[in-house]
């Protein structure tokens, strides 16, 4: 059996992966060992064939003795272990849900439904490197991959409302403070009518005392139209992302555009994106509806009905799921080769740990 160790398995990432993978039998096929930056000799997890006590992440001795790393740590840790462990030689297999590697050449940026093929060859020429994408350009590939896989695509307009979640617990939990405070401050007036409730919740969300350390502004009640670092272009880091992510899963001849304006709002888990397709030919929506729907496993399509929309493209009916629902699939107005699309899907599954454990499985199976 292979060594496997894990690193960052406390966090909502590295959570989310220690579930699925004990729903799936995965740490049945493996030695498991548990590091931690913080705990090192404290009792690990109870997993089928793993080491007893926790070992310390930062110790390259240590990590050095396993087959294969997992890390949902975050890019900090990458920056500072992975080239460590490079320049000492060691010949194991780095699988990663951080960002840092996920552009360079040695890396393979995993997901499963859309780009197996590309990861079963990676290892059987000796690939190391393998790293979660990010997860609103996994989503989207999930839920578009008939239409890139028939080449179908010229360019995508992706607008993205991404859960609070997305941006770490820290930040999931802010949000459901906004949400007590603006619930104390209703209650404290029940009889105010809608208006005079509305200049007093502006006013609080606007105060001092409003939890907002981690957003740095309100998002209860409010959105947040920019996600991540500036750039020079007028990108936030989060829009470049997309293009440059998911032409690199594809594998593209040549660049697919892909750019569009990434919003926080105030759902705690799943990531939506309102999607302007253009296509390379004209299409009849049956079509188009055929290859969605027919491309992968995960791809759930949604008539385009007000009811099933309601019922199934929001985040409390995908929370936790991992299915990816994309619907209100129609022709636009801007001409014939114009589709318009929504999508979502729980960003913690097939946004961050799902393609982590196929590639893990992957490994394990060789």
């Amino acid at each position: 059996m292979k060594k496997v160790g894990f690193i960052g398995w406390r966090g909502m990432v590295g959570s989310v992966l220690m579930e699925r993978m004990k729903e799936e039998s995965d740490f049945t096929l493996m030695e498991s060992y548990f590091f931690s930056t913080s705990q090192t000799g404290a009792l690990a997890p109870k997993t089928p064939n793993s080491h007893d006590k926790l070992l310390s992440a930062l110790d390259p001795r240590e990590l050095m003795k396993m087959d294969v790393l997992v890390s949902c740590q975050g890019g900090e840790y990458t920056q500072e272990i992975y080239p460590q462990l490079k320049k000492e030689g060691w010949p194991g297999i780095w699988i990663d849900a951080a960002s840092t590697l996920r552009m360079k050449d040695e890396s393979v940026i995993v997901l499963d439904p859309v780009n197996r093929s590309h990861i079963r060859e990676a290892l059987t020429s000796g690939g190391k490197t393998f790293v979660g994408g990010n997860c609103t350009v996994s989503l989207l590939l999930i839920a578009l991959h008939g239409l890139f896989r028939e080449n179908l695509v010229e360019w995508v307009s992706s607008m993205t409302y991404q859960a609070a979640s997305g941006a770490g617990a820290k930040n999931m939990l802010e949000l459901l403070d906004q949400m007590k405070a603006v619930g104390s401050t209703f209650d404290q007036h029940p009889a105010l009518g809608a208006l005079e409730l509305e200049a007093r919740m502006t006013s609080l969300m606007n105060g001092p005392s409003f939890p907002k350390e981690n957003f740095g502004h309100p998002l209860a009640l409010n959105l947040l139209p920019w996600i991540d670092s500036e750039l020079p272009s007028g990108q936030s880091k989060e829009e470049w992302k997309a293009q440059v992510e998911a032409n690199k899963i594809l594998r593209s001849k040549t660049t697919i555009p892909i750019d569009g304006t990434c919003v926080r709002v105030g759902a705690l888990r799943c990531h939506s994106q309102g999607l302007t397709i253009k296509l390379k030919k004209s299409a009849h929506l049956s079509s188009v509806e055929e290859i969605i729907q027919s491309a992968n496993s995960w791809v759930q399509f949604v008539p385009n009905t007000k009811a099933d929309s309601l019922a199934k493209l929001t985040p409390a009916a995908v929370s936790g799921k991992l299915h990816v629902p994309i619907g209100r699939v129609r022709p636009m107005t801007l001409g014939d080769q114009y589709f318009n699309a929504f999508t979502i899907g729980d960003q913690l599954l097939w946004g961050a740990a799902e393609p982590l454990r196929c590639v893990l499985r992957m490994v394990l199976e060789e």
